[in-house]
């Protein structure tokens, strides 16, 4: 880079950097994160650190904060209230460490204090005879907003110090710093209660807290769960204790609300294991924090060291990876899960957050995108927190410039190009292809199982081992498999193979509610089945029913009826059905149930079953009860019949209990059918 273009490049940083502060400091309202500003302002020192005769007294660098806003009276600090310069890294707190102790060998044997770096708002309390008479933000670190009335309205500030009759006596002019913040679990009920009366939600505690505190009414603020952390002296006309420890607990004596996140390290390593330890347990605090600040424990030794520019030599922040950050929106993809749930995800300009450079996030569903009015070319909110998938958290309004595009959901599948189903009242939007290849194996595997088709030996492994190398397409193609071709799979001998053809051939005989159930309709499970196959012949029939005659059937809503229909008005799924007609896969109702009235003794009664029974399998008791017409639910209810009551039952029996439903065993249940007579 030229001289020319490194100078450029500090004019732009500047007035980069100034705006920022300006969104932060004044208005409360960031269109960038912490790491990127302090990113942008590391930049702009190490330009100024090779050119030190480019260094002006209004250079971001020079200043504390961002002059404070002209619709406050302003409040001048009895000393600068400064910020602390940045390590990110245990190798740049040990750097710094000796630096210092070059200056001083005393810091060699000094020990220090690690606090929680709360993401809050400074605030600055004055004291005279120990009543609380006015009350400051930083603002620019030597002048500050006056919001005396807004910080009375703050439960956790003592009005008067000290708060306890025994407690020190404070000097007669006491200058206190803390930080206003809130908790999360404020911040959250305060969101759900604005969600809840159709107003603006707010995007984290930090802006949050801050522009509660610079409102112009108190009574908003005081509507506000704002809370207070105190941890310094600015000024005192007494005795105060000359240790960061003692001073803490002078503080906390007082009445002040005082972090007990504090540790006092004896030595490096001891800080060093601190920080590490502090980062790792971040997300179990009941606060923000974006760090932790580690402090020469004694004060007058601190003072000795003097300044770096603005920022004391005695004190140092240890910042944790980022956890929110911004980055552009370049474009929305759409993932296909195994349940045909298609959900959006954001498609970003690399960043870093928590230590990792991420390009995607999760966009949640397509509702939180219409909500939250997310589009294509936005500047992003995004969060990551643990270990946890970064998601979007929303767009940063204020940064639109009119060329972003509003998103529209795809109407058809990205997977398989077929239509895609969205049901009035629901959030997800499905692919209802059950060729579908996102989903295959999600719908073979279901296919199989013990409630559905029941094919013994053709586990998940078994099930992905055969659309792998290409023998199955859909779950018609198993009954199309030929042994020869088995034979030549990994793991496959001829018994194996045998006992795998023998279960497939032997599933053709399962009545119609099982292949009902196992084609795998949204919504339709095995009692809906049953209820299916009690009304349609076979599959043909039910593909020719309409939403009218469907809500007839006793659980059928307007959405079940409406996924039915839409299946089978897919040709991917006509298809299938064609398929199992031809191979031989085609029950009818007259030959799987036996509807005469002799076996219609549970007609209109409804079973739960619970516990292993002598003789019946779980799956066995509830094909039992249907044989006889009756209803097998899984939960208990007071429109439960019976509770068929088998070996260690679970909690369903203290339902049925509570609602004094009637309970049998396996003869009771035989006896009831008749079978027993």
């Amino acid at each position: 880079m030229t001289i020319e273009a490194e100078h450029d490049r500090l004019v732009e940083l500047r007035k980069e950097i100034n705006f920022h502060n300006y969104r932060y400091h004044v208005l409360d309202d960031p269109i960038i994160s912490d790491v990127e500003y302090d990113r942008l302002l590391l930049e702009l020192r190490k330009i100024e650190a090779e050119h030190p005769d480019w260094i002006s007294p209004d250079s971001p660098s020079q200043r504390a904060g961002a002059a404070p806003s002209e619709k406050f009276n302003k409040l001048a600090h009895p000393h600068p209230i400064l910020s602390l310069a940045n390590a990110f890294t245990t190798d740049e707190i040990k750097a710094w460490i000796d630096r210092i102790s070059k200056l001083d060998s005393r810091v060699l044997n000094s020990d220090f204090v690690v606090e929680p770096k709360i993401d809050g708002l400074t605030v600055v309390l004055h004291y005279e005879d120990g009543l609380f008479v006015r009350g400051a933000t930083r603002g620019d670190g030597e002048i500050g907003e006056d919001i005396t009335a807004n910080l009375r309205t703050i439960r956790s500030l003592p009005l008067r110090i000290p708060i306890s009759e025994d407690g020190p006596k404070p000097p007669h002019k006491l200058v206190v710093r803390g930080e206003a913040f809130m908790y999360l679990k404020d911040f959250h009920e305060l969101n759900q209660r604005l969600s809840e009366a159709g107003e603006r939600t707010y995007q984290n505690p930090r802006n949050t807290a801050a522009g509660s505190c610079r409102q112009l009414d108190p009574a908003l603020t005081a509507s506000r769960p704002l809370s207070l952390l105190m941890y310094d002296i600015v000024e005192a006309d007494g005795t105060v204790p000359r240790t960061q420890w003692e001073l803490l607990r002078y503080l906390k004596a007082l009445g002040f609300p005082v972090s007990d996140q504090v540790e006092l390290c004896h030595e490096l390593n001891q800080v060093l294991a601190a920080c590490e330890r502090r980062a790792e347990t971040r997300d179990s605090l009941t606060f923000e924090v974006d760090g932790a600040v580690i402090k020469l424990n004694d004060l007058d030794l601190a003072a000795s060291l003097g300044f770096v520019g603005k920022d004391p030599r005695g004190a140092m922040a240890f910042k944790f990876p980022a956890r929110e950050v911004t980055t552009k929106l370049l474009d929305i993809g759409v993932n296909v899960g195994r349940t045909g749930v298609l959900t959006p995800y954001a498609i970003m300009e690399p960043v870093e957050i928590g230590g990792v450079i991420v390009k995607q996030a999760t966009l949640h569903n397509f509702d939180f995108i219409a909500e939250k009015d997310i589009r294509i070319g936005d500047r992003i909110l995004l969060k990551r927190a643990g270990d946890v998938i970064p998601y979007v958290i929303g767009p940063i309004l204020d940064a639109r410039n009119g060329n972003e595009k509003p998103y529209v959901p795809p109407a058809i599948c990205p997977a398989c190009q077929e239509p895609v189903e969205h049901l009035e009242g629901e959030v997800a939007w499905y692919c209802v292809n059950s060729a579908c290849p996102a989903q295959l194996v999600r719908n073979l595997e279901h296919f199989v199982s013990r409630t559905a088709m029941d094919i013994a030996g053709c586990g998940i492994k078994i099930v992905e081992q055969l659309i792998s190398t290409g023998l199955i397409k859909d779950a018609a193609d198993l009954y199309a498999i030929k042994r020869e071709e088995l034979l030549k799979l990994d793991g496959f001998g001829a018994k194996k193979a045998d006992n795998l053809l023998a279960s497939i051939e032997a599933s053709k005989n399962q009545p119609l509610n099982r292949l009902i159930t196992a084609i795998g309709i949204h919504g339709v499970g095995e009692v809906m089945a049953m209820d299916l196959s009690k009304k349609y012949t076979d599959l043909d029939a039910l593909s020719s029913a309409r939403i009218n005659e469907l809500l007839t059937i006793e659980g059928v809503g307007p959405n079940i009826a409406q996924a039915i229909v839409d299946w089978f008005v897919l040709e991917a799924n006509r298809e299938l059905i064609r398929k199992f007609k031809s191979l031989g896969v085609w029950p009818k109702k007259e030959s799987n149930l036996n509807t005469t009235a002799a076996l219609q003794t549970l007609q209109g009664l409804t079973f739960v079953v619970t516990g292993t029974l002598p003789t019946l399998s779980r799956e066995g008791a509830k094909e039992y009860i249907q044989k006889y017409g009756g209803k097998v639910t899984e939960s208990v209810s007071q429109k439960t019949s019976y509770l068929v009551l088998g070996e260690n039952p679970g909690s369903k029996l203290d339902k049925a209990r509570e609602f004094n439903i009637p309970i049998l065993d396996e003869a009771g249940l035989r006896k009831l059918t008749g079978e027993n007579s």
